[in-house]
């Protein structure tokens, strides 16, 4: 949608630089080349809407970082450990899940759907098991030259958004973001995800509480079939 918009407005931009050109009167004694072979310009310190539609198209391109995403794509279990408690004696909790990926848009973003268990404590503190449905789309964005991803689920009514990096030394992605689960009480997020090899990924997901960050989740992922 974003680039559709901004495709609409360079569109609508170039209609009206070119009337206003045709009504102005011509040079006396030259004609430019610009004008002379139909051309659209702009005014002095303005872009081209010409450049601008090229620079669009290229900024809509896959590249490398598209396909680094693609090669995600399948169906996934995992089993995930929650560090709920503060006090390190205590042991995480453990549940077990599937997550499907698939790439959307030919293959400029990638959309996850996660399906899973869990236990949550009920209003009266009581832990009792959950059903568990989020679902994240990441992509890599050509202009701000960063991966990029959202994330929603049925545990919260908010979007989080993240974008981050990626270290092709060691095969691992960076987002950072900031998550907000009570009007107020924002937390810096840390998610580190490395693909271990085509069929193993680990995601460590980090939060910063008190000046301090600690991990509390690590979600393993194996791809459906294998081991």
């Amino acid at each position: 949608m974003k680039t559709f918009t901004s495709l609409i407005t360079i569109v609508f931009a170039a209609l009206i630089v070119a009337p206003s050109f045709a009504q102005s009167p011509a040079p006396a004694l030259a004609t430019s080349p610009a004008r002379a072979t139909g051309a659209l310009t702009a005014p002095v310190g303005q872009p081209n809407p010409q450049e601008m539609m090229k620079q669009m198209v290229e900024m809509g391109k896959l590249n490398e970082n598209h396909k680094l995403l693609s090669t995600m794509d399948g169906n996934w279990t995992y089993n995930i450990k929650m560090w709920m408690n503060p006090d390190p004696n205590v042991k995480p909790q453990e549940s077990k899940g599937t997550a499907n990926r698939k790439s959307v848009m030919g293959g400029r973003y990638v959309v996850m759907d996660v399906t899973g268990k869990m236990q949550m404590p009920d209003q009266n503190g009581k832990m009792q098991d959950m059903q568990f449905k989020g679902m994240g789309v990441e992509g890599y964005d050509n202009v701000k030259q960063k991966f990029v991803s959202s994330w929603i689920d049925n545990m919260g009514t908010g979007i989080q958004f993240s974008d981050g990096t990626y270290d092709p030394a060691t095969k691992t992605l960076t987002y950072t973001s900031e998550m907000e689960m009570m009007p107020g009480m924002k937390t810096p997020v840390r998610e580190v995800l490395k693909m271990t090899d085509k069929d193993h990924m680990l995601l460590e997901w980090y939060e910063t509480r008190g000046g301090q960050e600690k991990k509390t989740m690590e979600i393993a992922y194996t791809r459906a079939g294998k081991k």
